[in-house]
């Protein structure tokens, strides 16, 4: 009489399934995403020629004024992102009117203290990481869409997981090293328990950052249009319509200043609507790092009398919890040590996934036996995300520095040479035995990562020595952190070049190689 088939077998299923259907992209979402804790430090590395300076937020917005008033007089709207501890230059972008004449930049650079432009080479930086992470370099939504499905599969795949372990506690204390099967199992196991809250949390406030998209149904009923829910959402103050009376716009450090004293924190941008009129409009944004809330408030003043309009309003209960999930998720609210602490715990999650793809081809793999399509074709996908992505990630970087500073579309060829490095290594793969793959994987990915430094300082003058002698940590610190990645694929090329190679025995006559043993 057959056994009925437990709950812990049930979820066992389900825990190894949901975590190999999604876990080639969860592990790309996962270590882009991980990177992305530093994307602001990730661009001012890949803009060398942008050295940080301390503005206060008043003084940086004023300046940027200044400059528009030459260039955008008659613009719609002015976008001015101010630095802060962790960016060198205030960014602008511009909503030229209908009857502006010209191209337009793209980005407005400037010094933050004195409002001169500045010339650096077009970069994606950290924020393609980023995007990458939720939207996949698929067009809008669909890549969105993706993202969180998997990410509902995560999900289901940690529940699923807590249930099927009967030793979740002693888990946390065993790796057993060099027992096969066993030390995948063993890391998949440390990776996940060790750092199951943040897993959790880090899964659940991912989807809940998009839940307006996957479940439009409730603000679809509440509000009339979407741009109402997200004047509430974001803070967006009621729109003006220009006049057409021409009104001189006011000094706008003064409304920053005075916005700060509000919020008892830091402004982190500026909205300047149709300046020069006189229904000219100033809203002043709350930096995220002041509140676990990412969705801070907002403050907008006349623009030509300096009246303060508005406060964004009390947005409830519901979006004050999104707002902390999203804060949760993004860690902008976050410290340098907490964010280096999510940035382990991000890259244990990435191992989590990756231990896991490697664990369903480990037990399903007979000594000395063929492999049946299905393994082997999970097997050349490990190599070819596990191995290939931070071959692709390190080409980026590099690409950074070869690709010539003035090239037009540079920040697109940046990120083409991520993805055709990636397929190409993916594709090359194929030609070599798995074990060799992953040898000469990690060897590359070692190879590649040990280049940046050498590469940065052939082409900038601000490699690690130099760095190191004038205190620059933040250039310091990506050399050094470099190196490090490096020397952790150098370590793993060298393990999998220790274990013995599989040899296989030809199949018996009739025997089929297109039975799967899953």
């Amino acid at each position: 009489m057959t056994k009925p088939v437990t709950v812990r077998q049930s979820m066992a299923w389900i825990h190894g399934w949901l975590g190999l259907l999604a876990g080639w992209l969860l592990f790309a979402m996962f270590l882009t995403g991980t990177a992305s804790y530093f994307r602001p430090e990730i661009t001012q590395w890949m803009q060398p020629e942008f050295r940080a300076k301390q503005v206060g937020a008043a003084q940086a917005a004023q300046t940027a004024m200044d400059h528009m008033q030459t260039v955008g007089a008659d613009d719609i709207q002015w976008f001015i992102y101010l630095p802060d501890a962790r960016t060198a230059v205030t960014r602008i972008f511009e909503q030229p009117s209908a009857t502006a004449k010209g191209p337009r930049p793209a980005e407005i650079v400037l010094d933050p203290a004195t409002g001169t432009p500045l010339a650096g080479r077009e970069t994606r930086g950290g924020e393609h990481f980023y995007r990458f992470h939720f939207q996949l370099q698929l067009p809008h939504p669909w890549g969105r869409w993706l993202a969180g499905l998997c990410a509902m599969f995560m999900l289901a795949a940690i529940l699923s997981g807590v249930i099927t372990h009967k030793r979740i506690f002693a888990d946390f204390f065993t790796l057993r090293w060099n027992k096969g099967q066993r030390s995948w199992l063993d890391a998949h196991n440390v990776s996940a328990v060790l750092a199951l809250p943040y897993h959790a949390m880090i899964t659940y406030t991912g989807l809940i950052t998009l839940v307006a998209m996957y479940m439009p149904w409730p603000v679809m009923a509440t509000y009339k249009a979407p741009l109402d829910f997200g004047a509430v959402a974001f803070g967006i103050p009621a729109d003006r319509a220009a006049t057409g009376v021409a009104a001189p716009l006011l000094p706008i450090g003064p409304m920053v200043a005075g916005a700060e004293t509000v919020f008892g924190a830091p402004a982190t941008r500026v909205v300047v609507r149709n300046p020069n009129d006189g229904a000219s409009t100033v809203t002043v944004y709350r930096h995220p790092s002041a509140s676990l809330n990412a969705r801070g408030p907002s403050v907008t003043f006349s623009g030509s009398t300096g009246r303060e309009l508005e406060r964004s309003s009390d947005v409830g209960p519901a979006l004050n919890t999104a707002g902390v999930m999203l804060g949760l998720h993004v860690a902008q609210y976050a410290g340098t040590g907490l964010r280096w602490a999510y940035f382990l715990l991000g890259l244990t999650g990435a191992v989590m996934v990756g231990t896991g793809l490697l664990l369903w081809t480990t037990k399903r793999r007979k000594p000395g036996a063929v492999p049946f399509f299905g393994l082997r074709l999970v097997e050349r996908l490990n190599i070819a995300v596990i191995a290939g992505l931070p071959i692709g990630m390190a080409g980026y970087l590099l690409a950074n520095r070869l690709v010539p500073a003035s090239a037009v579309g540079r920040a697109d060829t940046e990120v083409a040479t991520m993805f055709w490095l990636w397929g190409a290594v993916a594709i090359a793969q194929l030609a070599r035995s798995p074990q060799r793959a992953w040898i000469e994987g990690f060897a590359l990915a070692a190879v590649a990562f040990a280049a940046i430094p050498l590469v940065n300082a052939a082409t900038t003058d601000r490699g690690l020595a130099a760095s190191l002698a004038s205190g620059d940590l933040l250039f310091a610190g990506f050399d050094g952190a470099m190196l490090a990645t490096a020397a952790l694929f150098g370590v793993a090329a060298w393990i999998v070049a220790k274990k013995p190679e599989a040899k296989h025995r030809r199949p018996s006559h009739g025997q089929s190689r297109g039975v799967s043993h899953a």
